[in-house]
This record gives C-alpha cells, sequence and structure tokens, in this order.
C-alpha cells in the first residue's frame, strides 16, 4: 500500500479531524493509498499534546510552516488556517512541489485565489483539491448517480444551503470568522459556500448571474475582554442565479443560502433538485432520508427512500447504518488520496472541490457583493 505522509498546518477542530481519519483508515478496506501524519505546525503550541499523544508517526512539531514545507519527509499538506493567510500558505506550499488540500474559500478574496491559480498553473505536478465533506453523504451520491444517468429531465430548479444558527446568540463573543480583515468581505459566502455550491459546480451547472440579498444582522459582540466591537460581516447571503444546463442548453433558476443566524438550524447542508421527470430532496437534518419524486403521469408522489451507509468508497460499516460526520470526513479524505494515487476520481460526483471550482465560487461571490451594492442582477464573468 503506498503511504502518503502529511503535514498538518492548523492543528484546530479540523485538524484534529484529519488526523482521526488517518487512524480509521482501516475503515476503508479497498483502498490502496493511505495517509500518514508525520508533521504539524501552529502557532498555538498547546495543541501538539493531543497530536503527539494520539500519533507516534509524527517526527516534527514547528510554529513555523516554512520549516514544515522544507521536510523532504512531507509529500502532502492539509492547511487549516483562517482566510486572509490562504494565499501567502496555499502558495507556498504548491511551490515546495507539496501535494494541498485547501479549507475553503481558497483565498480570501478573487484576487489572491487567482494568485493561488497562477501557482497551481506554474506547478502542474503539485495535485490541489478544496475540503467539503457534505456531497459525500449517502442520499447525496445517489443524487449524483441521478444527475449522471440524466433522470430529472429538464431541470426546473435547484435549491442548496448551509445554514447555522449559532450566531443568533448576541453575548457570543467575536471571532475571527467575524471580522473582515480574517475572513473576508464574502462574510459567511466566503465560509459556508463552496459546500452549498459543490454539487452545483460539480453537475456542470454554472450560473450566468446573480441577484443577492446580504443580512448584518448583529453589528456589534463582545470582543471577550470586557469590550464591545462592531461585528461587520455579512451573517446571511441569499441568492438568486440563472443557470444553465449544458446538456439541454435550457437555463433554470438555483437558489443559494449561507446563514450563520438560521434560527433552529444548528448545521444543516440541503440539496434540491426539481425537474421534469424526477426531483429529489436532502436535508442533513434528516440524514439517513431521500426524497424521491418520479413523474409518470398521474398523481405526484414523494416517495421516502432509506438509506444506509452506501458509500463512493467502501466501509467495513454495515449498509443498513446510518452515515455521520466522521464518515463524510473519512469519505472526503480517501477520495482526496483515490485521485492523487490514480489521477482521476472515481466517478464524478466522488471527487472534491477543484482550483477550478474555487475559482468559480470566487466570481460568484464577488458578483454577489456587486449585486447587493448595486440593488441589481451582476452578470458573472466567464473565466479568471
Amino acid at each position: 500500500m503506498r503511504i502518503v505522509k502529511f503535514g498538518i498546518i492548523g492543528t484546530g477542530l479540523m485538524g484534529k479531524e484529519f488526523a482521526s481519519v488517518s487512524a480509521r483508515w482501516c475503515h476503508l478496506p479497498e483502498m490502496n493509498v493511505r495517509p500518514e501524519i508525520v508533521s504539524i505546525c501552529d502557532k498555538n503550541t498547546e495543541t501538539f499534546h493531543w497530536f503527539q499523544s494520539n500519533f507516534k508517526t509524527i517526527t516534527q512539531v514547528t510554529d513555523d510552516y516554512k520549516e514544515l514545507l522544507s521536510n523532504p519527509d512531507v509529500e502532502a499538506v492539509y492547511i487549516a488556517v483562517p482566510h486572509h493567510l490562504h494565499e501567502e500558505f496555499y502558495t507556498a506550499t504548491i511551490k515546495a512541489g507539496k501535494h494541498l488540500m485547501g479549507e475553503k474559500p481558497f483565498g480570501i478574496d478573487k484576487e489572491s485565489n487567482k494568485s493561488i491559480m497562477l501557482a497551481i498553473k506554474e506547478n502542474p505536478e503539485t495535485f490541489v483539491r478544496c475540503s467539503s465533506q457534505f456531497p459525500f453523504t449517502s442520499a447525496v451520491q445517489r443524487i449524483g448517480e441521478m444527475i449522471e444517468a440524466d433522470a430529472f429531465g429538464e431541470i426546473i430548479e435547484v435549491n442548496s444551503g448551509f445554514l447555522h444558527s449559532s450566531d443568533l446568540d448576541q453575548d457570543k463573543s467575536i471571532n475571527w470568522k467575524r471580522m473582515i480583515q480574517y475572513n473576508g468581505e464574502y462574510g459567511c459566502m466566503g465560509d459556508l459556500g463552496i459546500h452549498a455550491c459543490h454539487m452545483v459546480f460539480k453537475a456542470g451547472w454554472v450560473p450566468l448571474n446573480v441577484r443577492a440579498v446580504l443580512s448584518n444582522i448583529i453589528k456589534q459582540r463582545p470582543d471577550g475582554k470586557g469590550n464591545i466591537v462592531p461585528c461587520e460581516t455579512w451573517d446571511n447571503a441569499m441568492l438568486l442565479c440563472e443557470t444553465r444546463n449544458p446538456k439541454s442548453g435550457q437555463t433554470f433558476p438555483w437558489t443559494f443560502k449561507t446563514q450563520r443566524i438560521a434560527p433552529g438550524e444548528k448545521n444543516t447542508w440541503y440539496f434540491e433538485v426539481l425537474g421534469t421527470k424526477s426531483s429529489a430532496k436532502f436535508s442533513t437534518k434528516q440524514i439517513n432520508t431521500l426524497n424521491v419524486l418520479e413523474y409518470k403521469g398521474g398523481n405526484q408522489i414523494w416517495q421516502i427512500v432509506d438509506m444506509g451507509h452506501e458509500t463512493a468508497f467502501k466501509s467495513i460499516t454495515g449498509e443498513i447504518f446510518e452515515i455521520g460526520f466522521s464518515d463524510l470526513i473519512l469519505q472526503m479524505w480517501a477520495a482526496f488520496l483515490y485521485e492523487l494515487d490514480n489521477g482521476n476520481p472515481e466517478t464524478r460526483f466522488s471527487g472534491c472541490v477543484t482550483p477550478e471550482e474555487t475559482a468559480l465560487s470566487h466570481r460568484l461571490f464577488t458578483a454577489a457583493l456587486e449585486s447587493y451594492a448595486s440593488a441589481e442582477t451582476i452578470e458573472l464573468e466567464t473565466g479568471q
């Protein structure tokens, strides 16, 4: 079995999730490649103990990411840092010849994303992908199969989104995701948006234009030091896009929501496709359920399909059992390593977000900012 030795830059929540995935790799009996954590990096060195206690393969700990990138044992890097560091860290990793899995949005703004894309173009031997785990849900993989089979007929409408409610608490202290200098002007779109775009972009449904309504609902927050400070990023975003189906050339509406203040929604990702032949709806609120309507004349009846552990990459878990968040992270990393090892994803919808798809998201989010500022529908740029 091929072993890919990884460095992790950013040893917070998602860094720990990836490390945990590497320890569970035996869960994937048909994989011919696996990750091994050999180096970790973070300015907060207090996080190192958990990694060193659980992963004896780690031979390097550092608070300087350049030291990690200089380590010849490191073949690939996972980077989970605030958005304002993406351009510097991602381009340095790519130029160092390391394969990269980076967190969304792949740059704090469109210009920083362009710099990352240029580094990829100039270093074609590196394999680069963006993190997004929710489409690896069993039900959403089934929707992907339906898209591939053209089961929906003419697309009538697509709806997708990612909703949180934690910022409804006005006493919650401000963090970097609520500060423009660290999170960027996209606000909730930059932090949550690629998740809502993932399936739409993988299907080849490219938005032509956008009309956006953005909301900054809670304009001040405590700073944790006894002060009240401005909170200037967008809490919620609602986008309406005219989107083209490349198979038919017809256009359809795509509604997109990213919300940090969505009452009652703890961590809800949803995806809906309505078509003339079939329709499908999914939400993580009922992660084991796929709703399907097949129209053949007569009554139009929504059916409930009880999904099990039907994953893109075979797991030892029985197919009758439900899937969970840690399973989705495992599947996403299997997708990354499978494509790194084989040169192509196993199927269209079992691949991670590509750099080109992040560039499209930046064109969309930049146009959304312009749309809200002008109260007009904005045409998207066709390329970088």
